[in-house]
């Protein structure tokens, strides 16, 4: 069995390392590239959303590789991505690919579930319950550091003196994650990372504007598909927070509800006043999280969307209302094939001017007492 997955930021670092751990040989498919783009717009419906594209594009590149199987997420809710897999399936199978394919629907709660699927995809290496559970700490434990060294990188971007010095730290240590082989190695990485980032040199006293980026999932974590708009905003001299990380998924999708942390729930009440009801995707997340961030006093926040996505579109009508009551300036960006990062590059230097602007008429208010 030769496993593999779609890419969706680095998703593929815990992952490869639960399969490799548990006897598979993994398969990783390219990064996303403008080939794998091309690719899956050739083969997929016009009426896809991007996401489902680019998915189509790393199955065929892998497969082509060698991979025999493809294991892929399932959903539930009125977002298409519960029916990606069916729909990859058959797209694969017509352009004559040999495969299984494996779809891991959300255990909603059900973790043991789960863990049962998962030994069913690595049953031919007679893993036992210990093998199983020692492969997802590790897998879990690079998750984590991997979303703290993002938190990192996205704190230490727009204060660094010497440009680039910043994305050097984190894809070297990136690297170290990803070649990891057991807990201990882990636990060592994890307290040189404050270390190795405050050895960065930053201009002191700076104060960069605070942008928030929400949105559907795979939008905001592929920086492939959203033109890597985190570097863009950081070189822009921009701080940015996202609205969710894999493991903030993983919590709130598969871990089960009474050892789930009752944040979320509580953020997802800021929704109720414009959307009180779950709409798929991450609908209802990108209005809480824009309003949060505006309670945090954010400079502004980039809603991103892929083209035809009900959810956020959904999210987007109420977004003039939420701008109007909560006074934090929203651009709404939606991304498909068509997407250029000329464009986009000049619309996000635009955003962080008028943020830049609104930042010092603030100011001066103060001063001036008005």
């Amino acid at each position: 069995m030769k496993i593999t997955f779609p890419h969706m930021g680095n998703i593929y670092i815990p992952l490869k390392t639960i399969f490799e751990s548990l006897g598979c040989e993994v398969i990783l498919p390219p990064p996303c590239s403008k080939k794998t783009l091309e690719l899956g717009v050739a083969y997929s419906p016009e009426f896809a959303c991007l996401p489902l594209k680019i998915n189509i594009g790393n199955f065929i590149e892998a497969l082509e590789k060698g991979a025999d199987t493809i294991v892929m997420a399932g959903g539930v809710g009125p977002c298409r991505f519960g029916y990606y897999g069916e729909v990859q399936k058959e797209i694969l199978k017509d352009l004559g690919f040999n495969f299984e394919m494996i779809i891991l629907e959300p255990p909603q709660g059900n973790f043991i579930d789960l863990l049962n699927k998962i030994r069913l995809i690595t049953n031919r290496n007679n893993n036992g319950v210990k093998d199983l559970i020692k492969a997802i700490r590790i897998g879990w434990k690079k998750a984590l550091l991997l979303d703290e060294i993002e938190k990192q990188l996205f704190k230490y971007r727009p204060r660094e003196r010497c440009k680039g010095q910043t994305e050097k730290v984190y894809n070297s240590l990136v690297k170290e994650i990803l070649n990891a082989k057991c807990e201990k190695e882990l636990a060592l990485l994890e307290t040189q990372i404050h270390d190795v980032f405050s050895n960065i040199s930053v201009i002191k006293n700076l104060t960069p504007v605070k942008v928030g980026i929400v949105g559907e999932i795979y939008t905001v974590l592929e920086p492939f598909v959203n033109l890597n708009i985190e570097k863009q905003l950081g070189e822009l001299g921009v701080e940015v927070y996202r609205n969710i990380y894999i493991t903030d998924w993983v919590r709130e999708n598969l871990l089960p509800s009474f050892i789930r942390s009752q944040d979320h729930n509580i953020m997802l009440k800021l929704a109720e006043p414009y959307i009180n009801c779950f709409v798929g995707g991450h609908g209802q997340e990108s209005v809480a999280q824009i309003i949060n961030f505006s309670k945090m006093g954010f400079d502004g926040v980039i809603h991103l969307l892929p083209f035809t996505c009900m959810p956020e579109i959904v999210a987007k009508s109420a977004i003039p209302r939420i701008n109007q009551e909560h006074h934090i300036p929203v651009m709404t960006i939606v991304l498909d094939e068509h997407s250029a990062e000329t464009g986009f590059r000049t619309r996000l230097e635009a955003f962080v001017d008028m943020l830049c602007h609104n930042r010092e008429v603030k100011n001066n208010a103060v001063l001036s007492g008005n």
